[in-house]
Order: C-alpha cells, then sequence, then structure tokens
C-alpha cells in the first residue's frame, strides 16, 4: 500500500509557485520615470490644485514648473537610479535654485508613492499648494 501511495504522489503534478508580479519600481530608470512617475505626481499636484504644471525628464532630472514659471523644482537622480542618491531644489520667480537638499535619503525602500509624497510635502513645506 505504501508503494501505491508513493506512485500516486510522484503522479501527482507539482504545484507551481504563482510568478510575483515584478514591482513597478523594478523597471528601467527612464521607463519608470516616464510611465509611472510623471503621471503619478502630474496627477497629485492636480489634486493640489496645479493646472498649469509643466514636467520634464532630462538627463536623470525632472524639472516640474507652474504659474507661468515662476515657481519651479528639480528632483535629482545623478546615478539614473531611484534607490540611490536623490536630491531636491526649489526656485521662486526667477531665482537661483535653492541649495540642493538630499532627497528622502534616509528611506531604505522607495516606492513610487514615497517619490510622490516627498515631492508633496517639500513644496507643501514651502507654502506652494492650495490653501497655504
Amino acid at each position: 500500500m505504501a508503494e501505491a501511495e508513493k506512485k500516486a504522489a510522484d503522479a501527482a503534478p507539482a504545484a507551481k509557485p504563482k510568478e510575483k508580479k515584478p514591482k513597478l519600481e523594478d523597471k528601467p530608470f527612464a521607463e519608470f520615470i516616464q510611465q509611472d512617475y510623471l503621471p503619478a505626481l502630474e496627477k497629485a499636484l492636480a489634486a493640489k490644485d496645479i493646472s498649469d504644471l509643466q514636467l520634464n525628464f532630462a538627463d536623470n532630472n525632472i524639472t516640474g514648473e507652474w504659474l507661468n514659471g515662476t515657481r519651479q523644482f528639480t528632483v535629482y537622480f545623478p546615478e539614473g537610479d531611484i534607490k540611490k542618491q536623490r536630491a531636491f531644489s526649489w526656485s521662486n520667480t526667477g531665482s537661483n535654485p535653492s541649495t540642493i537638499e538630499p532627497f528622502l535619503g534616509d528611506e531604505r525602500k522607495i516606492t513610487l508613492d514615497l517619490l510622490v509624497f516627498g515631492v508633496v510635502q517639500r513644496l507643501d513645506a514651502q507654502k506652494w499648494l492650495g490653501g497655504n
């Protein structure tokens, strides 16, 4: 009888583990920025009453400006990787950008939502977002 059980166990196909869906953040850098980050950032800032936002992605930097260019921010990814060094700067009314500051430097796990939240939080601290 033990031999019959062994044959039945051998005949049963092994259950395949479910394939994990790749995380957005694991996409190639430029693809992630253009397909996921820029649309999510635009949506989050539109929810804060910024209607004329212009977002540009070039040289591993994202620049956003609105109010006819009088308010501007830049998110820097010097190594072309969201999980590596990041920085942030802002400028107002045609002035030179602020000091380049570390951006989410203490965070170990960088996600799309965290990257969007970080920009919204920085701009809100400047009192640039609706109702401040």
